[in-house]
């Protein structure tokens, strides 16, 4: 039976905010968290964009949840050697309860530096050497690398969990589903796609590894008003293609959405306060065969969202 974990938005939330999202979380029942991890928000409506390891320490102390990143780019915005130093550390201070979840990321938070965006091809390429660099780092042991993409030099991570970070692979597509089976240690998407986990699956040879999935909801006694608030808010969900992975800034965002209509949202988004069709919604990964499936509330009256999934969703699922 899948467990089902709370999907922290750093996009719409500030960090204080997300840390006492947390805290509901664990108080109504979700047994894990996701944290996106984005430099920008995909519109400025959504408004925030907290630096998420400074999230992550927050949390450790916070909460008794395992967390992981949903996802981290390793390839043009931060050094993967970086990132394994940020991995390793959250490790370290959540006890063993962290997953580093990685992507090929999108030019919306990875352009800012300046540097050409890659093509998708070329980015799968750059994950799998990034992969290789932190899992080398992870050892402890003194890493030297010069790759295609990466140099790394005399580098060695002092402060390291008992066990390597466990990396988790996005995956939006068919080539990007084996890559994920082939280097990673879980798969991570955001549809109920089960084609999509059989080719995972066939890709890291049929074993057991774990798929994680997640949705957005917007829960609202009025569910007019939910819609309103999931379409002004998170309308970049339903473009199409690969339109989020190369559009390059907030605005650009905003132009794009203006083609996505409420009705659009309301079809992908269960929204409103009926029980059966938020129970729906998480039974479609549970039957396409996820692991855990994460959730996260569109919009402001977070307490009211887990008063209802703690009293009316949760309790009937586990069931």
């Amino acid at each position: 039976m899948a467990d089902f974990g709370y999907f922290l938005s750093c996009e719409e939330h500030g960090p204080d905010e997300l840390v006492e999202q947390a805290r509901m979380a664990e108080q109504a029942g979700f047994t894990s968290l996701w944290i996106s991890d984005h430099f920008h928000p995909w519109n400025d409506l959504q408004g925030q964009s907290p630096f998420v390891w400074s999230v992550i320490g927050a949390l450790s102390q916070a909460v008794s949840l395992p967390v992981q990143t949903a996802v981290t780019c390793p390839l043009v915005r931060t050094h993967p050697a970086v990132i394994a130093q940020a991995a390793a550390t959250s490790a370290v201070q959540l006890g063993g309860r962290f997953r580093l979840g990685v992507g090929t990321g999108e030019a919306l938070n990875e352009h800012i530096l300046g540097g050409a965006w890659p093509e998708a091809s070329v980015r799968l390429e750059m994950l799998e050497e990034a992969l290789q660099v932190i899992r080398h780092l992870f050892t402890g042991e003194q890493t030297s690398h010069r790759g295609k993409h990466y140099t790394v030099e005399n580098a060695r991570l002092y402060t390291i969990p008992d066990e390597p970070v466990p990396i988790d692979v996005s995956a939006f597509g068919p080539e990007a589903a084996e890559t994920a089976g082939r280097v990673g240690d879980g798969l991570i998407t955001m549809m109920p796609d089960a084609a999509m986990i059989e080719r995972f699956r066939r890709s890291s040879g049929g074993g057991t590894k774990p798929v994680y999935g997640g949705l957005k909801v917007c829960w609202a006694p009025d569910k007019r008003q939910a819609v309103r608030t999931a379409h002004s808010l998170w309308a970049n969900q339903q473009l199409p293609g690969e339109l989020a992975q190369i559009l390059p800034t907030p605005r650009h965002f905003e132009q794009a959405s203006q083609l996505v209509t409420p009705e659009q949202v309301e079809a992908a988004v269960p929204c409103g306060d009926a029980p059966d069709a938020h129970i729906k919604a998480l039974n479609d990964y549970v039957e396409a065969g996820f692991d855990t499936v994460y959730v996260s509330q569109i919009g402001k009256d977070q307490q009211g969202f887990f008063d209802f999934y703690r009293t009316r969703v949760l309790p009937h699922l586990r069931g």
